[in-house]
C-alpha cells in the first residue's frame, strides 16, 4: 500500500489547496484534518477535527482505518504545529520536540530561549501598566505576540512614541480579538541588513532552500515588507555563517523535521535571529522557492516528509517578488497600468488581489497586500530593477474612507 501524509490545517488556510495540488502531482495520498465546516477538494479523504479540543481530535485520527499507512504529519500553519506534534507522537512518526514547537510558534518563547542559551537576542520585556522604562533602550520596537506579517510592529525613539505605539497596538488587538492587550513585546531595535531564510530539516540536518535579501531598508517606524530577491548579494562566507549558526540554533531547540522560516539581521558581521517558525514562508512568496529549485515548495515539504527522491528540474538564475505596498489608504476604485507592468522585461507575472470597493489599509494596521509582482532574470540586480520598474507602472486609484462618528 502507498504511504500517505496527514495534513493538519485550520479552517480556510490558504496553504491547504497548495498542499492538495502538490500531493496530486506527486501521486501521494493526502488526508486533510481541518477545523471548521468548509468543503475540501481532497477526494473524500478529509476529516473534521475540533479546534477547541486536541484530545477529541487525536481520538478521531486514532480511529482511522488506514492510520498505519500515515507515514508523515504536516501542519500548514503556526496554530496547528502543536497538534501535529501530538499526532506524530501518537503515531510514532518523526516529529519535533515539544520545546521546539513552543519556541518556534511563540515570539516571547523564542526570545527567552535565545537569552537563556546565550544566542544573540535583543533585550526585551512585556509591556504592562508598570512598564520599566529604565530597562528600555531607544530606539526600541513594540510588537504584538499574536500577529504576523509585520502587523502592529512599530519603532519608537522615545517614551512618548512608545506609549503611543502600545496604545495603537492595543487597539489593533482589540479590533482583531487576538488575545490580551497587555501581550505586547518591547525590545531593542537591531539595526542592520535584513534577510529571510527558508529551509527544510530532515533527521536534524538543515538544508537551506533560499536566502532572501530585502533591499528596501526596514528601519521603521513601520515594517511593511516589499521586495524579496534571491540569491542574495552577500559573500559566500556570510552564507556559510548563516547556515552554520542556523543549524546550531535548530539543534539547540530540537527542530529535527520539516520546514522552517527565519527572519534575521546582520549587524557588524554578527547574525541576529529575529524570528523562527516551524512552517513554510507565508503568502505567495513560496513561488520563489519553485523558481530557485525547480520544484514547488509544498512538493519539497511532502518529498522530505516521506523521504522520497527529489526530482532534478530546471532552475532560474535569480528571482524575486514584490509585495505591493499600500501607500495610500482608501476605498479601491480601480488599478491602472497592469498590462504595462506585466510587459516589463524580466517580469513573470503581476497578480492583483484587491477588488473594486475593497478598503486598502496601510501598515501597521494593514494585513493584506493589494497584489504581487514576480520576476526572474540572470542576475539579482536585474530582478530588482524589473520589480521596481513594474511597480512604477501601477496606479491604485482610491476614494476616501468615510467613517461614521456615531
Amino acid at each position: 500500500m502507498t504511504p500517505s501524509v496527514l495534513l493538519i490545517a485550520p479552517d480556510r488556510s490558504y496553504r491547504t489547496g497548495s498542499y492538495i495540488k502538490a500531493a496530486n502531482r506527486l501521486g501521494i495520498p493526502l488526508r486533510v484534518a481541518s477545523w471548521g465546516t468548509a468543503d475540501l477538494p481532497s477526494s473524500g479523504l478529509d476529516l473534521r477535527i475540533d479546534s477547541a479540543c486536541d484530545t477529541e481530535s487525536l481520538k478521531i485520527i486514532s480511529e482511522l482505518n488506514d492510520r498505519s499507512l500515515i507515514k508523515a504529519v504536516i501542519p500548514t500553519d503556526d496554530v496547528t504545529v502543536d497538534l501535529a506534534r501530538k499526532v506524530g507522537e501518537m503515531l510514532m512518526l518523526p516529529i519535533n520536540s515539544e520545546m521546539a514547537v513552543q519556541v518556534s510558534t511563540n515570539k516571547l518563547a523564542f526570545r527567552e530561549f535565545c537569552r537563556d542559551h546565550d544566542f544573540r537576542t535583543p533585550n526585551f520585556q512585556l509591556s504592562s501598566a508598570d512598564l520599566n522604562y529604565e530597562r528600555v533602550a531607544f530606539p526600541c520596537v513594540a510588537k504584538p505576540l499574536t500577529l504576523s506579517g509585520s502587523r502592529g510592529v512599530i519603532r519608537c525613539d522615545n517614551r512618548g512614541e512608545l506609549q503611543a505605539a502600545i496604545d495603537r497596538i492595543g487597539n489593533l488587538l482589540q479590533e482583531e480579538q487576538k488575545g490580551p492587550v497587555g501581550k505586547i513585546l518591547v525590545e531593542d531595535f537591531i539595526a542592520g541588513d535584513e534577510y529571510s531564510v527558508d529551509a527544510i530539516v530532515s533527521n536534524s540536518v538543515l538544508e537551506i532552500l533560499a536566502i532572501f535579501e530585502k533591499p528596501d531598508p526596514l528601519y521603521g517606524p513601520f515594517f511593511e515588507e516589499t521586495i524579496y530577491v534571491t540569491p542574495p548579494r552577500i559573500s559566500t562566507k556570510l552564507v556559510e555563517q548563516i547556515e552554520n549558526e542556523l543549524q546550531t540554533v535548530c539543534d539547540a531547540i530540537g527542530l529535527s523535521e520539516g520546514p522552517i522560516h527565519v527572519e534575521l539581521r546582520v549587524q557588524n558581521h554578527e547574525i541576529w535571529f529575529l524570528e523562527l517558525a516551524s512552517r513554510t514562508i507565508g503568502g505567495r512568496c513560496g513561488r520563489i522557492i519553485e523558481y530557485q529549485s525547480g520544484v514547488p515548495l509544498e512538493e519539497l515539504v511532502l518529498i522530505n516528509a516521506l523521504r522520497l527522491p527529489r526530482p532534478q528540474k530546471n532552475k532560474l538564475s535569480a528571482s524575486g517578488v514584490m509585495m505591493i505596498p499600500v501607500t495610500q489608504e482608501g476605498v479601491l476604485r480601480r488599478v491602472e497600468g497592469i498590462n504595462k507592468a506585466r510587459a516589463v522585461e524580466g517580469v513573470v507575472d503581476v497578480e492583483i488581489d484587491c477588488r473594486e470597493g475593497e478598503i486598502l489599509r496601510a501598515w501597521p494596521e494593514g494585513g493584506s497586500y493589494p497584489g504581487f509582482i514576480f520576476a526572474a532574470a540572470e542576475s539579482t540586480d536585474t530582478v530588482e530593477y524589473a520589480l521596481r520598474a513594474s511597480y512604477e507602472c501601477l496606479k491604485f486609484v482610491t476614494a476616501p474612507i468615510f467613517r461614521s462618528k456615531c
